[in-house]
Parts: structure tokens; C-alpha cells; sequence
């Protein structure tokens, strides 16, 4: 008969705290990263480690298991391929068992130091508590210059208010967590799902650091996706810009037209310049192309969320083995 005082991993124990870490090739920084996690949580409470796995071609997932031989706060999903991050930080959030979760990236960019700013404002009361950054180092001036715009763009056009300079890195309860958790949508923004649904928020000031080790995953072409993700997403407004554009046209049309017929009437029927009409086909071709563009990116999106896939596929999870004594 087993030692009823002896420790035992108990499968319904719920931490305080579950820190989410997506990660995509994070092999050479990830065990010092570990490390400042742990600083940073030990005088906080309980808590879990859930690092996933997407699909990274280095030896990121060995390294996690690695670390989770010692540490037993570990848990490690490894998704079956490349899912991107928005849906690896989903599979992180399906997971998480603690009251309040944490996402932050792996790559120290964002210090864990931060967090127990996040936790203290959520004791205060609050339910989201975002990171926002005060300054963004290691960046360059042509990125620092396109995501203020594209803050500014999202807070000034769709119906949910982004946070000015805000990432992913950020506290939320357990209430938040659910509702972000029940939204579906095979094309996810987090961060715009993290704000639709609301509860009371905060923010707290923080640097962002320079990456640490490894490299970047986001290229401009990667980054221009997730911006046509977080707009297409979040506002109808590039449909509204092709029907007034489509207007205005129109308006241009007619009133050459009128010139053209008012001309012919008082001087004759000259030869058209062909310069001219050709601007004016080549122009008018241009518009009509992107505007089918734009109602082709939406359309595309309505396309696969009527596919109902799963988000995101799960190669191997391995839970935290979080130690409790027996009665708990």
C-alpha cells in the first residue's frame, strides 16, 4: 500500500498561475529563458510551464523534455506540423489549468521579470492585464514605424480597440481565458480576440529587450499577413474603401462621358488620342482587379471557416507532473 503522505501528481490540481511559451525553433535560447521564468515565478505561488512545440526543426522539443526531467512545473505540446503562432498560443491556452494564464515568448524580448508587474495589477482586481511596450529596442526604424500605423490603422477603423503597442505578452484570469477559448475561427489575431471580449483592463509599462539568441521568425511578408489577418478579421473597412472607390469612379466616368459627348456635339467627332484611352482603360482595369482582390480576401477566409478543420493537431503532449501531497 502506497505512503498516504507521500507526494503524488494529482490530475485535477489547478495551479495558480499557467504560463503559455509558443515556440518555433527557441533551441539555443529556451534553457535560459527557463531559468529567469523560475526567478521571476518563485515568490509568486504555484504554477505550470507550458511550452509548445510548433513544429520546430531544431531540437527545441528535446530541449523542452530535457528541462522537464528536472522540473516537473513542465509541460510540453508538440503540435504535428507548423500551425503558425496565433494557433500554437491556442493549443497553449487549451491547456492551461491555472486561474490566471500568461502568455510570453520564448525569445526574451519579453522579460519574465515583467510578470509579477502583471500579477500584482491582477490581484488588484483586473482581468487582463496587458504589457505595453515603452520602448521597443533592437528594432529596426522601418518596424517600429509600420506597427505604429498599424495600431493606430486597427484602433481608428474596427469596432474593437486594440491597445496601443501591445503584443501578446500579457496576464488574463480564468474567465478570460474560457471566452477567448470558446472563439473558433480558423483565421486567428489574438490580439484582437484578446480584445472582443473584453472584462476589465489594464496595462503595464515595460522595455522590450533585443532578442537574446536565436533569430527572428517574422519577416516583413509574414508580418504583412498578420496585419491583412488582424483587418480582414476585425473590420469591414477595405470592402467599404472598394465601394467608394467604385463610387468615385463611377462619378469620373459619367462626367467624362458628359465631356466626351458635349465635345463631339459642338466640334465634331475627332480621332480620340490613344494615350488617353489607354490611361483610362489601364486605370479603370486596376480598380476593378483590386477591388476583386479585397472582396477575394474575404471570401477566402468565409471559404475556410466553412471547412470546420480542427485548429491545430496534437503530435504529443506531455503534461506538468505538479506535486501535491496526498488529501489535497
Amino acid at each position: 500500500m502506497p505512503d498516504a503522505l507521500a507526494p503524488h501528481f494529482h490530475p485535477e490540481y489547478r495551479p495558480t498561475f499557467s504560463v503559455v511559451i509558443p515556440a518555433l525553433n527557441e533551441a539555443e535560447g529556451i534553457v535560459g529563458f527557463h531559468q529567469r521564468l523560475v526567478d521571476a515565478m518563485a515568490p509568486l505561488g504555484t504554477w505550470e510551464a507550458i511550452y509548445i512545440d510548433d513544429g520546430s526543426d531544431d531540437t527545441t522539443r528535446e530541449t523542452v523534455e530535457f528541462l522537464r526531467l528536472d522540473d516537473s512545473r513542465i509541460a510540453l505540446i508538440s503540435l504535428s506540423r507548423n500551425f503558425g503562432k496565433e494557433i500554437a498560443t491556442t493549443a497553449g491556452l487549451d491547456h492551461a489549468r491555472g486561474e490566471a494564464v500568461i502568455v510570453i515568448d520564448a525569445d526574451l524580448q519579453d522579460p519574465p521579470e515583467v510578470i509579477p508587474e502583471l500579477v500584482a495589477a491582477w490581484r488588484s482586481g483586473f482581468d487582463m492585464v496587458c504589457a505595453r511596450r515603452r520602448t521597443r529596442q533592437g528594432e529596426t526604424v522601418l518596424k517600429k514605424l509600420t506597427a505604429h500605423v498599424f495600431y493606430r490603422l486597427m484602433r481608428n477603423t474596427g469596432r474593437v480597440k486594440l491597445p496601443r503597442d501591445t503584443g501578446d505578452f500579457r496576464l488574463m484570469s480564468r474567465r478570460v481565458v474560457e471566452a477567448v477559448c470558446k472563439l473558433r475561427e480558423q483565421h486567428r489575431f489574438m490580439k484582437g480576440l484578446f480584445a472582443w471580449v473584453g472584462f476589465p483592463t489594464t496595462t503595464v509599462l515595460y522595455d522590450r529587450a533585443p532578442r537574446e539568441a536565436g533569430h527572428t521568425k517574422w519577416n516583413y511578408w509574414k508580418l504583412w499577413n498578420l496585419a491583412l489577418e488582424g483587418i480582414t478579421s476585425f473590420t469591414v473597412m477595405p470592402l467599404k474603401i472598394a465601394t467608394y472607390l467604385g463610387l468615385i469612379v463611377a462619378l469620373l466616368s459619367v462626367g467624362y462621358g458628359a465631356q466626351v459627348v458635349v465635345k463631339t456635339l459642338l466640334f465634331g467627332n475627332s480621332v480620340a488620342g490613344y494615350p488617353s484611352l489607354m490611361t483610362v482603360m489601364l486605370f479603370l482595369g486596376g480598380i476593378q482587379l483590386m477591388t476583386l482582390g479585397v472582396i477575394g480576401e474575404y471570401l477566402g477566409r468565409i471559404f475556410n471557416e466553412t471547412k470546420q478543420r480542427p485548429l491545430y493537431l496534437v503530435e504529443r503532449f506531455l503534461p506538468a507532473r505538479v506535486r501535491v501531497a496526498a488529501g489535497e
